[in-house]
């Protein structure tokens, strides 16, 4: 009998632990019935209070109820820093709000489920600093609202190891599986023909850029408009609460000579991992369109 309790609270406590580990793409940090502008400043003021540098901040989809800001930290930085290459894709994280039910959500991409995303086996070695960028996320959300600190964003949550190797299903992406959109002479050749580009306007717009330092890494946020923009996409996929609103923007990363980025087919699909086969289907079109407005800046 002894053995047999003994037994239980093992599995118990395995289940327990298995159930920790899950993780979602999203966390409601906190609800406000204040306006959105109020709300806007009062974010903008707490991230930095909690460390935090705001790389870019705009209304994705042009959608008046919704507002993103981009922010990136010290210990992020430096994890990207000890690694290179993809993880600069790490370099930054957003944070959304959202007006729903006449209530501002104000929301996250999870640090952790990123972090396992990007760095894929070698998060362990960075982990730490996740963890300290969770903290001070949740710090930023203390004076913001209702505290909510509630994971969002699909149903289940996955395991570190799954969302190390993530993809939606068999034959699409995998992280690695970038778009290599151009190879240039160097990188500073490289870092000209963007931002002369991007500054040109049009369907492209510069939401933040940020240069790792001492790497020749730079990623950049970009804003899609037009009639295969954000617009478009957004509200298709879009379609459960709360909203994903901190999924956007777009980024390329320019990694040395060549201008790169993540697969619409896997980026979309990490960030909705509910998304049925249905609903992807009506955004079949949606990676190559994606594809051909970040190539519109770099070629």
């Amino acid at each position: 009998m002894k053995r047999l309790f003994i037994v239980v609270v093992v599995l118990v406590l395995a289940s327990s632990i298995l159930i920790g580990q899950e993780l979602k793409p999203y966390t409601m940090g906190a609800q406000s019935s204040e306006a959105l502008d109020v709300v806007r400043e009062k974010t903008s003021q707490a991230l930095v209070a909690a460390g935090f540098t705001i790389l870019g901040e705009y209304q994705p989809a042009m959608d008046e109820t919704r507002w993103v800001y981009v922010v990136n930290s010290t210990e992020m930085t430096e994890a990207v820093q000890e690694n290179g290459e993809l993880t600069g894709f790490a370099a930054a994280l957003r944070v959304g709000l959202t007006v729903e039910n006449d209530t501002v959500n104000i929301s996250y991409t999870n640090p952790i489920y990123l972090g396992n995303a990007y760095f894929q086996k070698r998060f362990s070695d960075v982990e730490d600093k996740f963890l300290t960028v969770q903290d001070n996320l949740k710090k930023a959300m203390s004076d913001l609202g209702t505290v909510m600190d509630g994971a969002f964003g699909a149903k289940e949550g996955m395991t570190p190891k799954a969302i190390g190797k993530y993809h939606y299903m068999f034959g699409m992406e995998y992280f690695e599986d970038v778009v290599e959109l151009t190879e240039f002479s160097s990188y500073s050749v490289g870092k000209s023909i963007i931002e002369s580009k991007i500054a040109k306007g049009g369907d492209t717009q510069l939401v933040y850029a940020y240069e790792i330092p001492d790497h020749d890494l730079k990623l950049y946020g970009i804003a899609l408009s037009g009639e295969s923009g954000e617009e478009h996409f957004l509200p298709i996929i879009d379609i459960s609460t709360p909203k994903h609103t901190a999924f956007l923007p777009y980024e390329i990363l320019l990694m040395g000579n060549t201008a790169v980025m993540m697969h619409g087919r896997y980026r979309i699909a990490l960030a909705f991992p509910d998304l049925t086969m249905g609903t992807f289907s009506k955004i079949m079109s949606t990676p190559g369109d994606i594809e051909d407005l970040m190539r519109s800046v770099t070629e």
